[in-house]
């Protein structure tokens, strides 16, 4: 039965249709400071869909920038399935030719091939297929592709205050086929230590910033760090931070009377963000007890801030729920082995749709993230009808 679904599916899409269509969207830019940025992408998807005769709207967020939202509905009250990604790319760096798509030794190259437009057509054909191939499906397969993730995730936080509803939502990042059912949650903090500036050859009448934030290092490394390291979980490991930057003062001669540094954090599923931010905030508190002079305050970088309401929140997924075990099996059906369960290293929206919109969620495409930003960004040509036909078999289940 399973054989003649996929002979099925296979009939009614192939590997070079969808490569086509990566080649069409990596050719459209959707990177920081393209005007609409995401927009032309968005359209892009939707007239596909409509010439498919899937239901879909183009829906505006901010600033012409817009959604694509794809519906392919279902026949009774099955469960719903979300297949979502973002239609914006970093920037194309020191890419050449970033917006041509290339082939060469198997593997497909260009900017957004992997991060995230190669996933998205393999989620779009894998729609597309069932449609085509007359499969009912009982529950509504919802496709969403959202701006702004790269920045302040505004995209889905839209889907999220529209009323985005799913029983189950697969974020499409690359996973190279691993089923990724938790990730870290993340914030980028600034800290502003204040001295007091004099000459060099009066040093002792000044407060130099920098020795108040090697201080605060000191302390962080002797009493925080080991709490972090304490802070685990099973599929993740621990918690972390990063010093990031640092930049003090104004030259050798003089005491510098200002310092900042950005720190990385971040938490397992189960940390709080209050309590993350309460650890550093004593650790400030705690100085500024011992040392009248220490005097540094905490914000969060304006890089990192995401909308009134809304941080970059961890993700987990009980690895018992419906769409991990059948993420597995269908994977395991269209790959011939085993998948692994495992944890994506970097933030996703995914923390937005299970923190926020209680959507169980897991993180599943074809791609290796290690070349995602990179000039030598690609996605292996292999995997894409695979992904494609995975995307639609765990659809099939999961609405019937």
């Amino acid at each position: 039965m399973l054989d003649d679904l996929i002979s099925v599916l296979y009939s009614v899409i192939s590997e070079n249709e969808i490569m086509d269509f990566i080649g069409d969207l990596v050719s459209i830019p959707s990177c920081h400071g393209i005007k609409d940025q995401e927009t032309a992408v968005a359209e892009k998807i939707h007239d596909l869909f409509v010439k498919e005769g899937i239901e879909s709207e183009i829906s505006h967020v901010a600033d012409g920038r817009c959604n694509v939202i794809a519906r392919l509905k279902g026949t009774g009250s099955g469960r719903t399935l979300l297949l979502t990604g973002h239609t914006d790319t970093v920037p194309p760096y020191d890419m050449k030719d970033a917006f041509i798509l290339k082939k060469d030794s198997g593997k497909l190259y260009g900017r957004g091939v992997v991060d995230m437009k190669g996933p998205l057509s393999c989620m779009i054909y894998g729609i597309i297929a069932i449609k085509r191939a007359k499969i009912d499906i009982a529950g509504d397969l919802i496709f969403a592709g959202v701006i702004d993730e790269e920045e302040k995730s505004l995209g889905t936080i839209d889907l999220l205050e529209k009323g985005i509803k799913a029983d189950a939502a697969i974020v499409g990042e690359p996973t190279n086929f691993e089923v990724c059912v938790a990730h870290r949650g993340l914030e980028w903090f600034e800290l502003n230590f204040q001295g007091r500036t004099v000459h060099g050859g009066a040093q002792k009448s000044g407060v130099n910033a920098i020795l108040k934030a090697s201080d605060f290092i000191h302390r962080t490394e002797e009493k925080l760090q080991p709490r972090i390291m304490n802070e685990t979980h099973p599929i993740i490991g621990t918690s972390s931070m990063n010093y990031g930057t640092i930049h003090g003062g104004t030259q050798p001669s003089t005491v510098a009377g200002e310092c900042c540094m950005s720190i990385d954090r971040r938490w397992v599923p189960g940390v709080k963000y209050e309590d993350v931010i309460k650890q550093y905030q004593d650790v400030i508190d705690e100085l500024s007890k011992e040392d009248e002079q220490f005097k540094c305050t905490l914000k969060v970088m304006d890089s990192s801030l995401m909308k009134k309401g809304y941080v970059h929140e961890s993700m987990e997924t009980n690895i018992d729920h419906p769409i991990v075990n059948i993420a597995m099996e269908k994977a395991k059906e269209v790959l011939g082995h085993e998948s692994k369960i495992a944890y994506f290293p970097a933030w996703s929206d995914g923390g937005l749709l299970s923190s926020y919109g209680n959507i169980p969620t897991v993180i599943f495409a074809p791609g290796d993230l290690k070349t995602a930003h990179s000039a030598e960004e690609q996605l292996e040509i292999r995997q894409i009808l695979p992904a494609a036909f995975i995307y639609a078999l765990i659809a099939i289940e999961i609405c019937r």
